[in-house]
């Protein structure tokens, strides 16, 4: 009994919190921000905001602790400058590690 009302619940969770931009299962967010893939982890939210455009780039603030901005094709997160990205490069938030996979 406890198990049904368990996987009832898991069920309900999923289907509330989970689409194929974010995952709050595995906090799994994704978006396309100027023009490139950008996965944020460890974010556990049930709605997150779009990307916001902007003139030259845009800015992408899934969690309070992650802020990717992509502006002219250089990629800053949390205040960190990472240099230029190539075009349809993926951008990977990880727990705070950024990586860029071409």
């Amino acid at each position: 009994m406890i198990l049904r009302v368990y996987v009832a619940l898991l069920y309900l969770v999923s289907m509330v919190g989970c689409s194929q931009s974010n995952n709050i299962l595995l906090g799994r967010v994704e978006a396309v921000v100027a023009g490139h893939t950008v996965v944020v982890t460890d974010c556990y939210r049930t709605s997150v905001r779009p990307p916001v455009t902007e003139p030259t780039g845009a800015t992408f603030t899934p969690c309070r602790d992650a802020v990717v901005v992509i502006r002219g094709e250089q990629l800053t997160v949390n205040g960190t400058p990472y240099g230029p990205l190539t075009p349809n490069a993926k951008v990977v938030v990880d727990h705070g590690r950024v990586s860029v996979e071409k």
